[in-house]
């Protein structure tokens, strides 16, 4: 994926945000491969719909914009920072709904469905801290592990990475379907069954088969 390419992903999938975040809340971005040392990331504070791929922003993954007519989303130093760190080609950052409400309050998402192994066997929530800051990205990056490729993050919202940008959204959507769950179950006044480390091992050697 070249620079073009990466900069209409961005155009093309980010109007997708619009049905996940509140306004203008979240942010997206892609890079050329898990390897690639620039990436290509929404705007700040425009809607998803306005604008093209001349003005999408370019930044290095040490956070200084390269490219692009449009200043980059504040949240660049997450961006960068998990780039810097991980093996991902993509990050999605959204508000959504019952996310938020997981991560209002402070609470993990654990394995009660087996399609919790699109991002890991549970989802984390990282430490708060001022959005578009260093120590917000930090946090941000401790809370994933082995076992997480997404986290809540205290009072603010929920990153998702995955190797491309099709995946991240994908998996945003199937984060933010489980937290409902999670949610509805704890509102019933049920307390959710999760699965053991076992059978999510067998649903993950399942998985490698699916698909045409």
């Amino acid at each position: 994926m070249n620079l073009e390419t990466q900069r209409r992903a961005v155009v093309e999938h980010a109007p997708e945000l619009a049905a996940l975040t509140p306004g203008r809340t979240g942010n997206l971005s892609v890079r050329d491969g898990a390897t690639g040392d620039a990436f290509a990331v929404t705007p700040t504070g425009v809607p998803y719909d306005s604008f093209d791929a001349a003005d999408v922003p370019v930044v290095g993954v040490d956070g200084e914009q390269r490219d692009g007519e449009m200043a980059p989303s504040s949240e660049v130093p997450m961006h960068a920072a998990i780039y810097r760190r991980e093996d991902v080609g993509a990050i999605v950052h959204t508000h959504s709904p019952w996310s938020t409400t997981m991560a209002v309050a402070h609470q993990p998402l654990p394995p009660i469905h087996y399609m919790i192994v699109a991002v890991g066997k549970r989802v984390p929530v990282a430490e708060y801290a001022p959005y578009g800051t260093d120590a917000l990205a930090e946090n941000i990056v401790a809370a994933m592990d082995a076992d997480a490729t997404a986290t809540f993050i205290e009072n603010h919202g929920l990153v998702v990475t995955a190797s491309d940008l099709e995946t991240a959204l994908e998996n945003t959507h199937h984060v933010e379907s489980l937290a409902r769950l999670y949610l509805q179950t704890t509102a019933a006044g049920l307390e959710p069954r999760t699965l053991s480390d076992e059978q999510l091992e067998t649903v993950l050697e399942k998985f490698e088969s699916y698909g045409q």
